[in-house]
């Protein structure tokens, strides 16, 4: 069953904070919020883009510099800030004419349950709270924000054979 899913999968949408990073913000003293990406992540979102998978970003957090490295992968479905993740997916999935079961959704935390319990897939990272973990049907062996992204893209697109690239970038873009 869960093969079967990955061949159905069309869309990605990420959670950011405990998804594309590992969780751990630094607070500046002039109020900035830093956080870090793993790039082997960034290749895997840029490569979905590229082979023309929907992905979406749907975020509590927000700020410049997170929006800047998901322009420089070419991720052009970015909300950040969102307090209604739900309302959010429901119109994307209205303005794209997307199914929930073409969605794998990846998340981490309680804001991310009721939009995992729609979704077609509902994955998340190895440290995931309980809660996400149980309505999961894939548990990434990586942690949030060290490959979790990476590990999800790529099954999906070696099950469907578009993971290699025949002219790869080795820029990274998000620079």
């Amino acid at each position: 069953m869960f093969l079967q899913k990955l061949k159905e999968i069309s869309t990605f949408i990420f959670d950011v904070d405990g998804v594309l990073t590992n969780g751990d913000i630094l607070a500046t003293d002039s109020g900035e919020f830093l956080r870090t990406f793993n790039i082997k992540d960034g290749y895997a979102l840029q490569l979905a883009v590229k082979k023309g998978y929907q992905v979406c970003i749907i975020s509590g957090g927000s700020g410049a510099a997170m929006q800047k490295r998901f322009d420089g992968l070419g991720i052009k479905h970015v909300h950040l800030g969102v307090s209604d993740k739900v309302k959010v997916y429901e119109d994307f999935l209205h303005q794209h004419q997307i199914t929930d079961a073409e969605v794998l959704y990846m998340g981490d935390d309680i804001p991310d349950y009721k939009v995992m319990k729609r979704v077609g897939l509902p994955t998340c990272p190895a440290d995931a709270v309980e809660e996400i973990k149980s309505i999961s049907m894939y548990i990434s062996p990586q942690k949030g924000g060290r490959m979790a992204v990476r590990d999800v893209i790529e099954k999906v697109l070696r099950v469907q054979e578009k993971w290699f690239d025949e002219n790869p970038s080795a820029v990274d873009s998000g620079k």
